[in-house]
């Protein structure tokens, strides 16, 4: 008993989505022990499912918008619940909110009454549709309050606010990821993002459907290095935005025509809309992020796209 109580508890919110699971593996590697929470809205039991059995690894099916509640010592709080995908808080725009805000307060609670140190996942859509390329942590940004994407991209900024209220106030040592498109297994064949949508329309030989003209702009980081970011930065003295992301950026035709190669779907390409406040460029400035923790990424994007292409080929 004195080994495992030796070993640092880390709670994850959001634990069973695409980047709560994989920070999982991560930690349980690292010698945490793991409470994951989710209310499986959006996340999977299939991306968990592997850890069953695992002595140091717990998982609470619990909405975080209510009391959390984790008996005995608790080092980390990692937060990650939320939707994250326009076709989720679109779909659950109240639940967004509320997550963003009573969640994380709810999980800023947990942190202070545990002493733990608290890290909040929060997203480059605080920057909106940005009038500054690339984006740097000092950039207010330039979000539409009240647009339909508004429910998540204010959740995140609020989210965002509190963190750095209690860090001020309550002398807690948090910490703010500000995470950038991130791509791997696990992602959702259905959550509305261009990484599955692509993959899975070019795998059934669907046509790619690209909103607006293919000429906005997005980076891609692998999964496995996101992670490796964050971790560094909960361990980190650092308390205010950390751009965490991949500055290697492409169009969205560009990434089409990718998919293309790589899969040698003999699709066409098809033309929509582009939806209401969609940013027409997003790449990371990752200069904070290189200095402070010594971070980069180091997938290869050709590598990690086919891994994650072999990942969908069995669940198309």
């Amino acid at each position: 008993m004195a080994e495992t109580s030796s070993q640092p508890l880390s709670v994850i919110t959001g634990g069973a989505g695409f980047l709560g699971s994989h920070l999982t593996d991560r930690l349980l590697a690292e010698g945490h022990r793991v409470t994951a929470i989710d209310s499986l809205i959006t996340g999977n039991v299939a991306n968990i499912e592997h850890l069953a059995g695992n002595k140091n690894y717990k998982f609470i099916c619990h909405d975080v918008t209510d009391f959390i509640y984790i008996p005995g010592k608790v080092d980390y709080v990692w937060h990650f619940a939320s939707p994250a995908s326009p076709i989720d808080y679109l779909r659950i725009p109240i639940p967004t909110l509320k997550v963003g805000s009573l969640g994380t307060h709810n999980a800023l609670g947990l942190a202070k009454d545990k002493g733990a140190a608290f890290i909040l996942a929060s997203t480059s859509e605080c920057y909106g549709d940005p009038l500054i390329h690339p984006q740097t942590e000092d950039y207010w940004g330039n979000v539409n309050p009240i647009g339909p994407r508004g429910v998540y991209d204010e959740a995140k900024r609020f989210a965002e606010a509190i963190t750095m209220a209690y860090h001020r106030y309550h002398g807690m040592n948090t910490h703010i990821v500000r995470i950038f498109n991130t791509y791997g297994p696990r992602m959702r064949l259905d959550d509305g993002r261009v990484v599955p949508a692509f993959i899975g329309q070019a795998l059934t030989g669907q046509p790619l459907t690209i909103f607006g003209d293919g000429s906005q702009t997005r980076s891609f980081c692998y999964v496995s290095d996101l992670i490796d970011g964050i971790f560094r930065l909960m361990m980190s003295d650092f308390h205010e935005p950390v751009n965490i992301g991949n500055p290697r950026e492409m169009t969205i035709r560009q990434f089409a025509e990718e998919i293309l190669r790589i899969t040698s779907a003999n699709c066409q390409i098809e033309h929509k809309p582009l939806p209401v406040d969609d940013p027409k460029v997003r790449q990371p400035d990752i200069t904070r992020a290189k200095t402070i923790l010594g971070w980069e990424p180091k997938v290869d994007f050709d590598k990690g796209i086919r891994e994650t292409i072999e990942f969908f080929r069995g669940r198309v």
